[in-house]
């Protein structure tokens, strides 16, 4: 297991520790750098694991237009009713739960397609802990839109090295 795979796994357990302890007063997030897993990509895309209702509103303040997430609504630390909190802040919202022992093609083209429909948004990407996300982008970076495997590659690895199906997910070629 990778270093930035056991950091991420060890994140989203954390994450869950601070949900449900009533001892753990989240601070309050003053960046997007406090965000779980948060990862910029460009300008005008950015992935991480689950934010808080506090963090969608800094994503909104930094501009924003649409959130896609990417992990199911059973997740243990998703919000109750993410729908309604973007909403209410005026954010894009599309849900494409991907099962994490079963991610499919049809799931991916889902992504694909959100992600066509958003061009010229500025695109927040999340899931639980950011490693569907990730893994999604990488192929999307890699399958749609061209773009080397090193340079994407390198941005998967900050968050986690995808193993068994999701190695097999990411390699793929796209039908």
């Amino acid at each position: 297991m990778s270093v930035n795979t056991l950091k991420t796994t060890s994140g989203y357990l954390l994450s869950l520790i601070r949900k449900y302890s009533p001892l753990s007063a989240q601070a309050k997030s003053k960046s997007l750098e406090d965000i779980y897993n948060y990862l910029p990509i460009s300008d005008r895309l950015s992935t991480s694991g689950q934010p808080s209702e506090a963090q969608f509103a800094l994503i909104k303040e930094a501009g924003f237009d649409s959130v896609i997430n990417l992990a199911p609504h059973d997740a243990e630390n998703s919000l109750a009713d993410e729908a309604n909190t973007l909403s209410e802040l005026g954010l894009r919202y599309t849900h494409i739960p991907v099962n994490f022992v079963r991610p499919s093609e049809r799931k991916f083209e889902a992504f694909v397609k959100c992600m066509s429909e958003s061009e010229g948004e500025k695109v927040w990407l999340h899931c639980a802990a950011n490693m569907r996300a990730s893994a999604f982008l990488f192929r999307y970076r890699t399958q749609v839109l061209g773009e080397d495997l090193e340079g994407a590659g390198a941005d998967l690895q900050k968050i986690w090295t995808p193993l068994g199906v999701w190695k097999t997910f990411i390699n793929t070629p796209r039908a």
